[in-house]
């Protein structure tokens, strides 16, 4: 690449998903109600289990932690889309840029180690449940998030100066509706071999390595589950955990899917389009996943909206005292 194609950038153009007029209103409208359900929906599984202690439990505590998540995932990129296509601009600063990548990073990361530790919770709690309150006690819960988020913060952070130290040339255009990283290394003029290194590393070390940890979990879970004698048994003993197989199988069948599409069609539009299920339909369908397999979490949630009904001994105790 000649040097002369090389320049001082300070902005990118986000191509988006279309330039129809009409498909733009479309895109606009869906996103911001996928953005509004996925907050409030959030927000709602945060709030219910804060404000009931039956749920103040490791599961719930990481589910709290979880939603938070999801909320600052989501924020990410979707807000900076729809301001785009409200403005009819295509533009993001490189700062910008990189402050994205950033936070996409510390989020995504952050998504996987926290399914982990529900899935290290779920096999305490199934294959060993005498010594579930000793094992999984409060300052563990708090460690293991605290060490997480530490973690995240510095793997995202390195990744981000690594990119401070690249070129770019003429060509700005990201096809892509937010800063991905193999995309802008893709657009960069200098060498990326230490940062294509490193991405691929992180990426064994930091979502395959705690993937292989929930496979451990469950074959465990499922072993301990077929030595239950009884079928009441093992359907209470599956059900305990089949919230958290739903959103971890939604969450790594989705992001699979994403590089397996992009590998299989080269095409960048395509892999736009298929990065938006594990970047804003899986935080959408998460309070849905928790809420509606759940009774504790339904039940909390009837309770926080004043709907739930008072148990039968409180209510006998009532009719005799009026």
């Amino acid at each position: 690449m000649e040097p002369s194609n090389e320049t001082q950038i300070s902005k990118f153009l986000l191509l988006g998903f279309s330039e129809e007029p009409g498909l733009k209103l479309l895109i606009f409208g869906l996103f911001l109600s996928m953005y509004l359900i996925t907050v409030f929906g959030n927000l709602l599984i945060i709030l219910a289990i804060s404000t009931d202690p039956n749920l103040h439990t490791p599961m719930y505590f990481f589910l709290a932690n979880l939603s938070f998540v999801d909320i600052c995932f989501t924020s990410t990129t979707v807000p900076k889309m729809l301001v785009n296509i409200q403005t009819q601009s295509k533009v993001i600063t490189y700062a910008g840029c990189i402050t994205q990548i950033y936070f996409l990073i510390l989020f995504a990361v952050l998504d996987i180690f926290l399914l982990s530790m529900m899935a290290y919770d779920r096999f305490v709690a199934i294959c060993h449940p005498l010594h579930y309150t000793i094992i999984m006690n409060a300052q563990l819960c708090g460690l293991l998030v605290l060490v997480s988020w530490i973690t995240c913060v510095l793997h995202s952070l390195l990744q981000s100066l690594m990119m401070l130290r690249l070129s770019f040339c003429t060509h700005l255009h990201i096809p892509h509706f937010f800063c991905e990283l193999n995309q802008m290394l893709q657009l960069a003029c200098s060498d990326t071999f230490l940062n294509n290194v490193v991405m691929y590393f992180a990426a064994v070390l930091l979502a395959a390595g705690p993937f292989a940890g929930i496979l451990y979990s469950y074959s465990k879970i499922v072993s301990s589950i077929h030595g239950i004698s009884s079928a009441e048994g093992k359907c209470k003993a599956f059900s305990t955990c089949a919230s958290h197989l739903s959103v971890v199988s939604l969450f790594y069948c989705t992001m699979l899917g994403v590089y397996l599409s992009s590998a299989a069609t080269h095409s960048s539009r395509s892999s736009a389009t298929a990065s938006v299920m594990y970047t804003v339909v899986t935080p959408m369908l998460n309070p849905f996943i928790y809420s509606l397999r759940n009774k504790d979490m339904k039940r909390a949630l009837k309770a926080f909206f004043g709907k739930e009904t008072l148990p039968w001994p409180i209510v006998i105790r009532l009719k005799k005292c009026l």
